[in-house]
């Protein structure tokens, strides 16, 4: 409200300024009205202070409202991109999500803080000084109108190209932040392997390629600026040419028509400014259809209407002719009539070789994925039939590889409940074995890991990934190859752990190190997403297959080494 009113007064002050030079030019240079000297230039300074107060009211209220609407558009695109499901993020480059968070919203904010604003207020003092040249010189503002359909029509035909070309451009955009957010988090297999030269080259084609696009839609603005300058100032060159011959007829005075002169290079610079921001607004609108395409995807996975919470809750899971394929590898089933149930209080161990489905289960349980024919249920309950927030709430995961994130130890535990005590926090961490190498850190606690807590050993993030999952206390457990790629004497510390987050609960436990996995009350053997075998660790061996030939190459090659 405060913007288009001072928008308003800005206008309108901007256009008295003429009338006051053209009273100037008229009577304050008279010897008959030399009394009104004083009087004409106070007012001309009074109107140039109202202009400037108004002028930096308006860009204060409009600039903050740009600020405003752009920091909500962050925060319901970033909460959208939250809610996606797991598949999105595997076929979508986390980059170019940022390059839509950061560059095409900082785009919108330039044409809704600044552009807008600019443009609103030119059209009303093109509007405004379009009147007031009628009101001046009827004949000469007709010079101006037959003009303006000369100005329009390039706007009209370089704009839709400038606005194809924006979109392009921020498309190539988005592309650089894939690219460099894809080679810099894996930057240290890049050096390791020596493709830093590889990823440089990458990088620069789509540079390139961003530069070609960015120089075809300069050259299509500077285009349209050329034009619109060009017509606009030869139309003025020809009006005053057609008002000096009526000056010297004496039909206007020469305060008139420098008044109207005034008026006519308001409106060529509204024109002008206009056809900028016409420029902007096509490179918005392009970045907009991607920030609009985000936010009107609606997740693969959604919670029913008549979504449950299911209480109370039984610590129970069952997989029922579960059929599931990716839908990268839809031809290639994960799961093929999966069926196991793991009762409350139980651990169970997964298996198998390397894309056996083991990993697939656990992603179903969490419910990243929906299954493609089958029923899992969790506490008697069918996944599709939970509100996904609480059947979350119930499962706690310790992932082969920890996540964590750029903040403190203290903060990277509390994670897993973000409403626990610095005590309960210190609890799960002494619990977890990670107490100790905590403590010595150089602000103990409360120090930064660096990101993926980069400053950690294997081992280290490991007990911190356990101490999370304690501090959750869910009364599902969830164990991803927690225990793979650690030394002895970390596997041990970890193991210790486990033990100690393993009591009292229902563990579905993943595992290729069959050491890891002999004290389990069942062990599922899977093979192409099937179960082909179960029961203990000695029965398996016993049994002789598959699982006995996993344990005699995994224990033959530990004796030898």
């Amino acid at each position: 409200m405060g913007a288009g009113a001072f928008l308003l007064l800005a206008a309108i002050a901007a256009l008295a300024l003429p009338r006051a030079v053209g009273s100037i030019i008229d009577h304050g240079f008279s010897r008959a009205d030399a009394a009104l000297v004083d009087r004409y230039f106070i007012g001309l300074i009074v109107v140039a202070s109202v202009l400037a107060l108004a002028s930096a009211a308006r860009y204060y209220f409009v600039s903050r409202l740009g600020e405003l609407v752009v920091a909500d558009l962050r925060l319901q695109l970033y909460r959208r991109l939250l809610k996606q499901e797991l598949a999105f993020f595997e076929t979508t480059k986390v980059g170019e999500l940022l390059s839509r968070l950061s560059t095409d919203t900082e785009l919108i904010q330039t044409v809704v803080g600044q552009s807008a604003s600019v443009a609103i207020r030119n059209l009303v003092m093109l509007i405004g000084s379009l009147v007031l040249l009628v009101l001046t010189s009827p004949k000469l503002s007709l010079l101006i109108v037959l003009g303006i359909p000369a100005v329009v029509v390039p706007i009209l035909m370089f704009g839709r190209r400038v606005q194809k070309l924006s979109k392009e451009s921020q498309d190539r955009i988005a592309d650089l932040g894939g690219v460099a957010g894809e080679s810099l988090s894996a930057i240290e297999t890049v050096q390791s392997l020596g493709r830093s030269k590889f990823e440089s080259d990458r990088y620069e084609r789509v540079v390139r390629a961003t530069l070609d696009t960015a120089k075809r839609r300069i050259q299509a603005r500077a285009s349209l600026i050329a034009i619109v300058i060009l017509l606009v100032f030869c139309a003025i060159a020809i009006t005053l040419w057609v008002g000096a011959k009526s000056v010297l007829e004496g039909t206007i005075s020469g305060g008139e028509l420098s008044q109207f002169v005034l008026y006519a290079v308001i409106a060529a610079g509204a024109v002008g400014a206009i056809s900028e921001v016409i420029g902007e607004v096509s490179r918005a609108a392009g970045a907009m259809t991607r920030i609009a395409e985000l936010l009107a995807r609606e997740p693969a996975l959604q919670d029913r209407p008549d979504a449950s919470v299911a209480q109370p809750f039984v610590a129970e899971i069952a997989f029922s002719d579960v059929n599931f394929s990716y839908a990268s590898r839809p031809d290639s089933p994960a799961l093929n009539s999966l069926n196991f149930r793991v009762a409350p209080g139980e651990t169970v161990a997964l298996v198998g070789p390397s894309g056996a489905g083991k990993s697939t289960v656990i992603k179903l349980l969490l419910r990243h994925y929906g299954i493609n024919s089958g029923r899992v249920t969790v506490s008697g309950l069918d996944v599709l039939d939970w509100r996904v927030s609480a059947l979350r709430e119930h499962l706690a995961v310790v992932p082969q590889e920890p996540v964590l994130f750029a903040t403190s130890a203290m903060e990277n535990i509390r994670y897993g409940r973000p409403e626990a005590s610095d005590a309960e926090v210190i609890a799960a961490a002494h619990a977890a074995e990670a107490d100790e190498f905590l403590r010595v850190l150089p602000q103990g606690y409360q120090t930064p890991l660096g990101e993926r807590g980069v400053r950690l050993s294997g081992g280290q993030k490991q007990r911190l990934a356990i101490a999370r999952a304690l501090l959750r206390n869910a009364p599902i457990l969830l164990l991803d190859e927690a225990t793979s790629h650690l030394d002895a004497q970390s596997e041990r510390a970890v193991h210790i752990a486990l033990e100690r987050l393993m009591q009292d609960r229902t563990v579905l436990v993943i595992a290729h190190r069959l050491a890891t996995v002999q004290r389990a009350d069942r062990i599922l053997v899977l093979d192409q997403g099937s179960v082909i075998a179960s029961g203990t660790h000695g029965e398996l061996l016993a049994q002789g297959g598959l699982y006995a030939e996993l344990a005699r190459l995994q224990f033959s090659h530990t004796m030898q080494a």
